[in-house]
Parts: C-alpha cells; sequence; structure tokens
C-alpha cells in the first residue's frame, strides 16, 4: 500500500512540475524576418529608423548652412576680385580698339607718304633733264636744286637771279612742281613718323593692359577655384538630399524658363536677344568672341552682330552706340552696363543683353559659362539700345 502510494506520489509530482504539451504556433506574416507573429519587433524598427534619418537631416542641414555662410563671404570676395578682371579685361579691349585705329592712320599715313615720294620722284626726272641742258649735259641736279635753297646772302641772291633768267616760266614751274612734292613730302612723312610712334605706344600700352588682364585673370582663377571646389561639395550635399525627381523637376523648369524667354520675334533686338539665349552654357574667356567662349562685351557684340549691327569688342563704346533707355523702358535686346559707381560710366566693367521678364543674358567671368540672370544688381549702371 505504501509503494503504491510512493509511485502517486510520484506521478502527482511530475505533472505538477512538467507543464502540458500544447501545439506549435503557425509563423506569422512578418516571422520570416525573426519576428513573432504580432509583428511588434518591425514595429519598432521602423520608427527608429525614421528618427535616425530626421537627425541626419538636422546635422546635414546645419553643416549646410555653415558652408553656406563661409561660401557667402567667398563670393563676396571673388565679385570684387571679377569686377577688377572686368575692368582690366575690358581696359586691354579698349587699348585695343584704340590700337587697331592707331595701325590704321599709320598705315594711311604711309600710303600718303609713299604716293608723295612717288611725286617727288616723278617731278625730278624732268628736272634732271633741265640740269643736262643747263650745264652741258652732267645730268646733276645740284645747281638746279640750289634754286629750292635759300642761302641768305647776297652771292646766293645773284646766283638765283642768274639761273631763273635762263629758264622759261616752264622751266620755272617743273622747278617749282619738285619743290612742292618735296615739301609735300617732308610734311607726310612727318605725319607718318608720328603715326607710328602713336601706333608703338598704344601697342606698349595694349601690352601693358594684357600683362594685368593676364595676371588679374590668374588671381581670379585660383579663387575661383577654391570657390568652385566649395561649391562642388555644397552641391553635393544638396543634390544628395533631393530625390532624382525633384532634380529633374529643376532641370527641366531652367529648360523651361530660358525656351519661355525665347520670342521668334523679328525686331532687331528680338534677334539679337534669342540669338544669346542659344549660347547658354558656353565658357566665359576673357576677350573671347566665339563661337565657343566668349567674354561679356564678345558675346553682345555677337548678338548685335547677328541683328546686323556692328559694335565694337569693348562696353566703352558699347554704351555709346546707341540712345540710352531708361530702365522701366527696357526692350528685349537692350544692352546693360554694370559699373563700380553707378552714377560713373566711366567705371563700367560688365555688359549684358536684356532678353525679357527683368532677365538678362551674360558672360560672368572667368570658370563659368553664359546664363541667365536677373538684371537687377546694385552695380546697374544703365542702359543702351544699339543703332
Amino acid at each position: 500500500m505504501r509503494t503504491f502510494a510512493a509511485v502517486l506520489l510520484a506521478g502527482c509530482l511530475l505533472v505538477a512540475l512538467c507543464p502540458p504539451a500544447c501545439p506549435e504556433p503557425r509563423p506569422g506574416p512578418r516571422d520570416s524576418r525573426g519576428t513573432g507573429g504580432d509583428g511588434r519587433g518591425a514595429g519598432h524598427e521602423a520608427p527608429r529608423t525614421v528618427r535616425q534619418a530626421r537627425a541626419t537631416v538636422r546635422e546635414r542641414s546645419r553643416a549646410l548652412a555653415a558652408t553656406s555662410a563661409r561660401l557667402a563671404t567667398a563670393q563676396s570676395r571673388l565679385a570684387r576680385l571679377t569686377a577688377e578682371v572686368e575692368r582690366l579685361v575690358e581696359a586691354y579691349n579698349g587699348e585695343m580698339v584704340r590700337l587697331r585705329a592707331a595701325e590704321e592712320r599709320a598705315r594711311r599715313a604711309e600710303a600718303r607718304l609713299a604716293a608723295a615720294d612717288a611725286e617727288v620722284e616723278r617731278a625730278r626726272q624732268p628736272v634732271a633733264l633741265l640740269a643736262a641742258q643747263a650745264y652741258g649735259g652732267l645730268g646733276t641736279l645740284e645747281p638746279i636744286m640750289g634754286l629750292l635753297t635759300d642761302r641768305g646772302d647776297d652771292d646766293g641772291a645773284l646766283h638765283r637771279a642768274g639761273l631763273l633768267d635762263q629758264l622759261s616760266g616752264e622751266r620755272a614751274a617743273i622747278l617749282a612742281r619738285l619743290r612742292d612734292a618735296r615739301e609735300v613730302a617732308a610734311i607726310l612723312r612727318t605725319q607718318a613718323i608720328e603715326a607710328r610712334a602713336a601706333q608703338q605706344a598704344l601697342a606698349g600700352r595694349a601690352a601693358a593692359a594684357k600683362r594685368a588682364a593676364r595676371a588679374a585673370v590668374a588671381g581670379q582663377r585660383l579663387e575661383a577655384r577654391a570657390l568652385r571646389a566649395r561649391e562642388d561639395r555644397l552641391r553635393h550635399r544638396l543634390d544628395a538630399a533631393r530625390s532624382r525627381a525633384e532634380l529633374l523637376a529643376r532641370r527641366r523648369a531652367v529648360a523651361a524658363s530660358a525656351a519661355a524667354l525665347m520670342t521668334g520675334g523679328s525686331a532687331l533686338g528680338d534677334v539679337a536677344a534669342d540669338w544669346a539665349l542659344t549660347q547658354l552654357g558656353k565658357p566665359y574667356v576673357w576677350a573671347a568672341a566665339g563661337p565657343a567662349t566668349y567674354d561679356c562685351s564678345g558675346l553682345t557684340m555677337r548678338a548685335w552682330e547677328r541683328a546686323g549691327v556692328r559694335l565694337d569688342h569693348w562696353t566703352g563704346t558699347q554704351w555709346t552706340a546707341g540712345p540710352h533707355v531708361p530702365l522701366n523702358r527696357l526692350r528685349r535686346g537692350d544692352l546693360l552696363f554694370f559699373a563700380y559707381d553707378p552714377n560713373d560710366p566711366a567705371t563700367i566693367h560688365h555688359v549684358g543683353i536684356y532678353v525679357g521678364r527683368g532677365r538678362m543674358v551674360h558672360a560672368p567671368q572667368t570658370g563659368d559659362v553664359v546664363r541667365v540672370a536677373p538684371l537687377w544688381r546694385g552695380d546697374l549702371v544703365g542702359a543702351t539700345r544699339p543703332l
């Protein structure tokens, strides 16, 4: 009996210590990722991922703000440097315009001198014949040409009187022709020498302006390179924070804006403005005038050339190439000028072409490309409508 009771007690203890068997639960829809059928693991992970993403955005925003502040300072410094470079480039362009004009004056002066020398040679031949006849066939001009030299003494006067007595009126005219030709040639020779000296002086000024412009461009290029590196980092951060759709939308908006500014009009200003819009994206190169690269006045010169109006490659003469237009009466194609001192056109350093809607096309600076930009800047000095 005691044995049976012991066995029964042992069985009861086993039942109490061991839970009854139960069927294995079926996996839930998210169990394949190691979570229970209730999905609580995934539910806890998603908010954590969102919080991390938001924290990353905030961190990048702070970094972006700091970079933007540094970039603004660098851009201000580069803007001042760019204005100085533009002034030097336009000074070089002006010197080249003046040099070409001086070269043309020197060429014309030398052509007139050559014609005068030829006239002297033609006048010399009959005088040589006179000399031969008057002095026994010696054929020398010295005695006859003594008539053309004032010796300033009595012997000289008697000598000239004796010779003149031997000459008829026709012979005297022959001598006078040679004398006049020599005087004209002497005057023109002096003019040619002066014109050539002026050309050489202007060539020296142009060379000095070119060296100054090159040095300024080199400094600007270094500054622009450093700024571009910052801009590239900034752009990378900015683009990384945007979706591909946003980037595509931005590019489409830029293209649509440029297309919207094209009118296809037939007025001269429309022709110039529409052509300028076809040059967007081409690099700025100082003193360049197309077709692959431009500086500011080179672009405007070529735009108006398309419309049949010739302009110099220089802001100095482009400013005076037509009537000045009030800024509230701008038309497409008008030239917009920018100066160090908005009240002093003599300080003009940049030019763009108005394309409508408060926008202009311009070639900004070394390292940049032809682009559309707002016309309203602090250094806007006025506008000209070329004729």
